[in-house]
């Protein structure tokens, strides 16, 4: 429980002369409860002041201890379409209306999770999908997905109207984040329960200010190391305030400022610290967590076409995030083939990053019989000249433009790459390069720019690798 955000809320009641019992912001009306798990519903209230709860049919009461806060927790409950009243009730009394029962998700990032659905009606037709939802907040029309949008400030101090809940459609929609809501609404349509998401993301943000800042001095890799990028300042007003609200899991899309600081290894701990710190806040050591790797941008060059890192950054960043899958209850999508312009930083394939989360929730939290991930590197066969490379995920591997498959390079003893013929051989790719006599390492879209066209059956692409990967061995602890 965010012990801050709720004293202050008690302490504000107080000079006001009384106590009223007050919910933080994340309850309102129109909210989504997390179904078939124990549920959290907390606040503050004056010290020994008995609260009650009822929804459903359920009566919870607790007092409200020395400090001012209170939790009781609801039995786990049945998901419900059927939007009900939400009662607290202490020397005052709370009615939330219109609150369902479903799965409730929490999405957060920088600007590619942030990038608003409003953005969407601006755009032409994009390139690489035949489906362009261009209009869907237009004809949105679904009153079983509810959002929650976090604005840095909207949590501080607690909100008498309780409006942090909407339908997802008009207003609130333009605003929200278009991956977040096309999880939502692929997951929606999967389960057929109400889905809640909440939003809680901001522009240009490294991966420190999501992370308390204890959490990384606590981390060996950064002992004695100086720890920059104001760890800790948006975990401690727009996420730790959201605890212990129960959800079923976590979304995070962000990294691209991180690799403008070229960094490799040292994100893999700091991402995994993130992870660690969110599941302790929320009690719960196996929540899930799915994440985006990083698109193809042109880091390499800066506005005016000079160099300011090589082009193997962005794929080593990409190493680094994929450590973190040694994590329980983790997963990941590629975004290799969701990009128009290697320039443009927010590439518009927002739809269907939302749709491949969605993959991962259903195949890994909610255990549906589906693919969710591309091919993945699974071994090397050697031999000479020619190379086998096997993946996992590898039913129907085919080239999805019907062309030659394209992304790999093998280099001999010299360590020199020099792209590869390639040709498919079951759930394995054959190999072989006319100027590299033994064939010693093997790569895959080892570039920033890379968008190869291997996928498999799923139309799922093919996850960028080095065999030769200095982390290979390396085990997070």
């Amino acid at each position: 429980m965010n012990r801050i955000l709720l004293l202050c809320c008690f302490c504000i009641a107080m000079q006001c002369g009384y106590a009223r019992v007050i919910l933080p912001n994340i309850f309102a009306h129109h909210m989504v409860l997390q179904r078939d798990e124990p549920v959290n519903i907390f606040g503050t209230a004056a010290t020994g002041e008995i609260v009650t709860v009822k929804f459903h049919g359920q009566v919870k009461q607790t007092k409200t201890a020395a400090n001012g806060n209170w939790k009781v927790t609801l039995s786990p409950l049945a998901a419900n379409a059927k939007g009900e009243e939400l009662t607290v009730q202490g020397t005052n009394s709370i009615v939330l209306a219109d609150v369902l029962v479903g799965e409730v998700w929490l999405c957060s990032g920088q600007s590619n999770m942030e990038y608003q659905m409003r953005k969407l009606a601006k755009l032409t037709a994009a390139k690489n999908n035949a489906y362009f939802p261009k209009d869907e907040v237009k004809e949105a029309n679904n009153p079983n997905i509810r959002l929650f949008l976090v604005r840095r400030k909207f949590l501080e101090k607690p909100d008498s109207a309780y409006a942090g809940w909407s339908v997802a459609q008009d207003s609130a929609l333009r605003q929200f984040s278009a991956a977040g809501y096309f999880f939502a609404k692929t997951l929606q349509a999967a389960l057929g329960v109400p889905v809640g998401i909440i939003s809680s993301a901001v522009s240009g943000s490294r991966i420190e200010p999501w992370i308390p800042e204890q959490e990384l001095r606590n981390t060996p890799y950064f002992r004695n190391k100086k720890i920059s990028g104001d760890p800790g300042k948006f975990f401690k007003s727009m996420i730790e305030p959201l605890a212990p609200y129960t959800i079923k899991g976590i979304l995070w899309y962000q990294g691209e400022t991180n690799v403008f600081l070229q960094e490799n290894i040292s994100y893999t701990y700091k991402f995994k610290a993130l992870i660690d710190s969110w599941r302790e806040t929320w009690g719960n050591p196996d929540l899930p967590v799915y994440f985006t790797q990083i698109a193809p941008f042109q880091y390499s060059l800066d506005e005016k076409g000079n160099k300011r890192m090589e082009r193997t950054v962005l794929p080593e960043f990409r190493e680094a995030q994929d450590l973190v899958l040694q994590m329980r209850n983790t997963g990941r999508i590629v975004t290799t083939d969701l990009i128009d312009d290697v320039k443009d930083l927010h590439p518009s394939y927002k739809w269907e990053i939302g749709r491949r989360l969605a993959l991962q929730a259903l195949a890994k939290t909610y255990k549906h019989a589906l693919e969710a991930d591309g091919p993945t590197y699974k071994a090397i066969q050697l031999k000479g000249k020619q190379v086998w490379v096997a993946f996992y995920h590898a039913e129907g591997l085919h080239a999805i433009d019907g062309k030659n498959i394209t992304g790999f390079e093998v280099a001999g003893k010299d360590g020199v790459f020099v792209p590869a013929e390639a040709k498919i051989a079951g759930k394995s790719v054959q190999l072989a390069a006319p100027a590299v006599p033994q064939i010693v390492h093997v790569r895959f879209a080892w570039d920033e720019a890379a968008q190869p066209n291997l996928v498999n059956e799923a139309g799922l692409p093919a996850i960028p690798f080095r065999s030769n990967n200095p982390y290979r061995k390396l085990k997070l602890k």
